[in-house]
């Protein structure tokens, strides 16, 4: 009997020690399984075209094999901007160019918002393309490519409009429209286009009291506004902090999600560290994507 207790016991302290499994979110159209984590210099964005992986940092663009290693660094990737800017936010690739949300950004306020286009080979700058005042945009934290409609989309993290709307581009950078979205994320960081949705992560966690960011799903039509719907809770984060860009990796269907952490984050500047931590460090997690099965009829 004392070892039938002892192996009971044994269980409960295994099962104790195990994570807990994600719960079932209803309106999710994936399931997301996660498969490494690899540290990158930059702290904004990703991108991937399946050969390389790309990350942005707020005043540099890096290039990763898939690997990991870097094989190539852009340090002044404002150099020939018709409008100066010192903010890079997510970024894209497509057709061998790199997408860039640029913009001047100082504690919370951001300006001269423009879509800047980057040689993927070599990184540097090829053109740039004026947004829309009209628009009502005040900030760009991100933007992504739709390769099916051959469109541009940008979203903002702060000003009156911050998570209420995406704005649409065509590839010459001429201003369609704009999307309200229902409900409203909050400190929207990244977008991107995937099968026919625009998924977008949110920091909208707080890191101080540990709470974990999120991911969402806008399945866009023509209609002047869109549901919300809520992907994943990033919950198995090695250290909540904060939530960047993401992407898809084209050769292999995994989501990549940048993120940061150890940085204290107050209005999109740094303000010191948390403890155990003397810098920030930045990673892109991957993870496997399935998409989920329709309930049995």
């Amino acid at each position: 009997m004392k070892a039938l207790f002892a192996c009971l016991a044994m269980f409960c302290a295994l099962c104790a020690a195990l994570p807990a499994q994600a719960q079932p979110i209803p309106g999710a159209k994936y399931t997301y399984t996660l498969k490494s984590v690899m540290p990158v210099a930059g702290r904004q964005g990703v991108a991937c075209d399946g050969k390389f992986i790309y990350v942005s940092c707020s005043k540099a663009l890096y290039k990763y094999d898939m690997n990991g290693k870097l094989v190539a660094e852009n340090k002044n990737p404002f150099e020939g901007y018709s409008i100066p800017s010192n903010h890079i936010g997510d970024i894209d690739v497509y057709n061998g160019e790199l997408y860039v949300g640029a913009e001047n950004f100082m504690d919370g306020v951001g300006k001269d918002i423009q879509i800047a286009v980057h040689d993927a080979n070599t990184l540097k700058f090829k053109r740039t393309f004026k947004f829309e005042p009209k628009s009502g945009q005040e900030e760009v934290s991100g933007i992504t490519v739709d390769p099916v409609k051959k469109t541009v989309w940008m979203c903002s993290w702060v000003g009156e409009e911050s998570g209420r709307y995406l704005y649409e581009y065509d590839l010459k950078g001429n201003y369609l429209r704009k999307v309200h979205l229902q409900p409203v994320p909050q400190w929207v960081q990244g977008v991107f286009y995937y099968d026919g949705s625009l998924f977008m992560t949110a920091d909208d966690g707080t890191a101080d009291d540990n709470e974990p960011d999120h991911l969402y799903r806008i399945d866009i039509t023509s209609a002047s506004n869109a549901h919300v719907y809520m992907e994943k809770v990033f919950d198995e984060a090695i250290k909540q902090g904060e939530i960047e860009g993401l992407c898809v990796d084209p050769s292999t269907g995994d989501l990549l999600v940048h993120m940061n952490r150890g940085a204290r984050i107050v209005l999109g500047m740094g303000k010191g560290f948390y403890p155990g931590y003397t810098e920030e460090i930045h990673e892109i997690y991957r993870y496997e994507m399935k998409a989920k099965r329709p309930p049995r009829r």
